[in-house]
């Protein structure tokens, strides 16, 4: 092994009999990071998932309590939902950067909101859509 690829650690481990008994380990050396690209730029958390939250309100600006939010993936077409509270903010974790979302709210009398798209091209990684419910037609 090379000097440079390796790190020797020498300790005097004791005296016994006269003699210096010396034992010596072998780590290896620590590897450097990459350097940024550019000054200043720090290292960037990719991990493919993105955090779509929002809130509901209703047709008067009011925040909507116990709407079902829900938020379709359109290439499995797997439906996931959440239920506001009366703060009316929803917030779905996990959904993939590579993937369409639908994104839709609903009351328990049949009110709705217009169906909203996140999109593939939409690089924020933690979007925001807010849904306006709108009275039933």
């Amino acid at each position: 092994m090379t000097l440079n690829k390796t790190l020797r650690i020498v300790t005097l481990a004791a005296f016994i009999g006269g003699v210096f008994v010396i034992s010596a380990q072998e780590r290896p050396a620590p590897t450097p990071k990459n350097p940024p690209l550019f000054k200043g730029d720090k290292p960037k958390k990719d991990d493919g998932m993105r955090v779509l939250s929002g809130v509901v309100r209703d047709a008067g600006d009011i925040l909507v309590d116990s709407a079902v939010v829900k938020v379709k993936d359109t290439k499995t077409l797997s439906i996931r939902s959440y239920i506001t509270k009366a703060d009316g903010a929803f917030s779905f974790q996990g959904l993939s950067v590579g993937v369409d979302y639908e994104l839709k709210a609903e009351t328990k009398d049949g009110a709705a909101s217009d169906v909203k798209i996140l999109s593939v091209f939409d690089n924020r990684r933690e979007p925001v859509i807010n849904l306006k419910i709108e009275a039933k037609k």
